[in-house]
């Protein structure tokens, strides 16, 4: 348990920002505008790098591709479940004529109820937290190169 509490953690902030983002944008009537979810990817973004970079601090020279792997999955998924059900209690508690107005675009062609535009929310949710993990993982792997080896270990003078 005490490997998940740091990705929980940062999983409720995340999503905490994801709200709050939200909340503020509904303010002024912007939560129904499909550019502003790119707010969403940054807040995200930034959330499981600080996750991943937090746990190889922690680690140190234990830290492993596996392991950050996982705490930034776990960071990203919790904090897309926690969303996606604020998302439905807003759709349909708060605001029930939020997803007609969300949906003007497609001007009724389509039968789109609040369980699907839920389900999509959550499986963007979930494709974005896996490519920003492997995103942000890039930046905290080790290097196998050759040149960057080289770098942190100098050649020897041979006498």
């Amino acid at each position: 348990m005490k490997n998940l509490t740091l990705p929980i953690r940062f999983g409720i902030v995340i999503s905490a920002l994801l709200i709050a983002f939200f909340l503020v944008l509904s303010l002024f009537e912007l939560h129904t505008h499909p550019a502003f979810s790119l707010g969403n990817g940054i807040i995200v973004g930034f959330g499981i790098y600080e996750t991943i970079r937090y746990y190889k601090l922690e680690q140190g020279k234990q830290f492993s591709y596996t392991g950050g792997f996982t705490v930034g999955i776990v960071a990203g998924f919790l904090a897309t479940i926690i969303f996606t059900i604020f998302f439905l209690l807003y759709a349909t508690e708060v605001n029930p004529d939020f997803l007609a107005s969300l949906l003007e675009v497609f001007k009724n062609d389509y039968n789109v109820s609040v369980g699907l535009v839920t389900f999509v929310v959550a499986i963007m949710g979930f494709a974005t937290s896996v490519v920003l993990t492997l995103t942000c993982m890039q930046l905290f792997k080790q290097s196998r190169n050759i040149v960057e080896a080289n770098k942190e270990m100098p050649l020897k003078k041979v006498s």
